[in-house]
């Protein structure tokens, strides 16, 4: 198929550092280009693709200090990508809802995977206007606050096999690993490794948004010994980090889409010890992958028996549920559907003429 990947702009595709949605859109890209497919990748000029690359900015916008307008290189690649419209079969889009008013005057059939949370007031009208646009979900519980739209399918985020590989020991440390802010409750997990005495490592991002909450909250926290916050990781470190931990912390307070971390960690054999939030209970095989916890007893609790899981099968479970290829089958499963809509009203309308 012909298909046009088109990406936020914020991060680079793949990110040079923190980014989820950028990072998912690479793996997606890249496999569909491994199996054969003719893909065009609408991203930052500092993007790394085998698909070919439209850049409306020549980098991505969180690391250009001289970019204060993010919203018109959006709009810029908008215009890009309608121009080159009839160049696919099918049009992807990650950038959340702003391109929603053209996605009704396309000549080709587009979809759009929702990568946030959908329980935001106001959101409420938008969708009370384009519940006809199609859209892809990243779990079933991000779903719940509009369950009435244009859903086309559910897709769960995928890793490339040999992105990681698995320790076969637990290690001796508890990981945080993502952003610092009030809703993925990284004070949380300083409780739970103090009152079990093992050290936490806290691999994280503080957004500007979150820094009076960082510096007021969570720094306070950090003085002492067994908290050790490194800051910002790359792709390139995630293996180690991960692969050495006891557990991956994951304490959310928020409806969480679906957290990409959950299934690095299990790429890497370290279990995940979570809050019951989001997709949470869809991503964690209870006992297998990690423990599903109500508080922080539980979480103490689950710590103590994390050793014991079986690091193997929480890899061979990521390999069975939460591969590249699966992902990319997903989807192709869905664009397939969709052409093939837009393309019977043609048909029709000849065998008519």
């Amino acid at each position: 198929m012909r298909i046009a990947q088109v990406s936020p702009l914020y991060e680079s595709v793949p990110p040079k550092l923190y980014g989820g949605t950028e990072r998912v859109v690479s793996y997606l890209t890249e496999e569909l280009v491994r199996q054969g497919h003719d893909v065009t990748l609408f991203a930052s000029g500092d993007s790394v693709t085998s698909a070919r690359l439209v850049s409306p900015c020549r980098k991505s916008l969180r690391l250009d200090k001289g970019s204060r307008d993010h919203i018109s290189h959006h709009v810029l690649m908008l215009e890009q990508a309608m121009n080159m419209q009839d160049e696919f079969d099918i049009m992807h889009f990650h950038i959340d809802y702003i391109h929603y008013p053209i996605a009704r005057r396309t000549s080709v059939p587009i979809v759009t995977t929702l990568h946030g949370r959908q329980d935001l007031p106001d959101l409420k009208a938008l969708y009370g206007e384009f519940d006809d646009v199609p859209l892809i979900s990243i779990s079933s519980s991000q779903r719940s606050p509009i369950p009435h739209v244009n859903w086309q399918g559910t897709v769960y985020h995928g890793l490339p096999l040999s992105l990681y590989s698995h320790s076969e020991g637990p290690g001796s440390y508890l990981a945080f690993l993502g952003r610092i802010s009030p809703e993925k409750r990284l004070d949380r997990a300083i409780e739970i490794a103090g009152r079990t005495g093992i050290p936490l490592r806290i691999a994280a991002k503080v957004d500007k948004a979150d820094e009076e909450y960082f510096y007021k909250e969570i720094k306070p926290r950090l003085n002492h010994r067994d908290v050790i916050f490194l800051g910002e990781i790359g792709e390139d470190q995630k293996e180690h980090f991960l692969g050495n931990a006891l557990a991956l912390l994951f304490p959310i307070d928020w409806p969480e889409p679906f957290g990409l971390v959950m299934i690095e960690s299990f790429a890497c054999g370290t279990p995940v010890i979570a809050w019951p939030e989001g997709s949470v209970p869809e991503i964690i095989d209870e006992g297998v992958t990690g423990f599903i916890c109500g508080d922080i007893d539980q979480a103490v609790e689950a710590v103590g028996k994390a050793s014991a899981l079986d690091r193997l099968a929480c890899r061979k479970r990521f390999e069975e549920r939460f591969s590249a290829s699966r992902m990319a089958q997903d989807y192709l499963d869905i664009y397939r559907r969709l052409a093939y809509r837009a393309m019977r009203p043609r048909r029709l309308s000849r065998v008519a003429g």
